[in-house]
């Protein structure tokens, strides 16, 4: 058996969050923190051919006030529960800024 020399190194930084998407509504809108932290999103956009993953990263890019290539959908693509990277922004910050996009 070969052994292996592992080089370590700092990954990229950010935070996850979890998300539940309603596809087909009125507007794209936050409607609300849910008790265990997963944010409810309304979009607008059907959930067809990823429009509506596309149109989550964007809304969410405009929320937190960031470029839409530091958000990925992570886990959850084609269900309505999504686990959501944000790339260089810490969970506090995330948090503060979609209360804030609530107001």
């Amino acid at each position: 058996m070969s052994k292996r020399n592992f080089h370590l190194h700092d990954g990229r930084k950010g935070s996850a969050i979890a998300v539940r998407v309603t596809p087909r509504a009125s507007e794209n809108k936050i409607s609300e923190v849910m008790e265990d932290g997963t944010i409810k999103i309304h979009l607008a956009a059907p959930p067809v051919d990823g429009e509506a993953n596309e149109k989550l990263i964007v809304f969410l890019a405009d929320v937190l006030n960031i470029a839409k290539s530091r958000i990925e959908i992570v886990a959850g693509a084609t269900g309505r529960d999504k686990l959501i990277s944000v790339l260089d922004m810490d969970a506090e910050t995330v948090h503060k800024r979609i209360l804030g996009h609530m107001d």
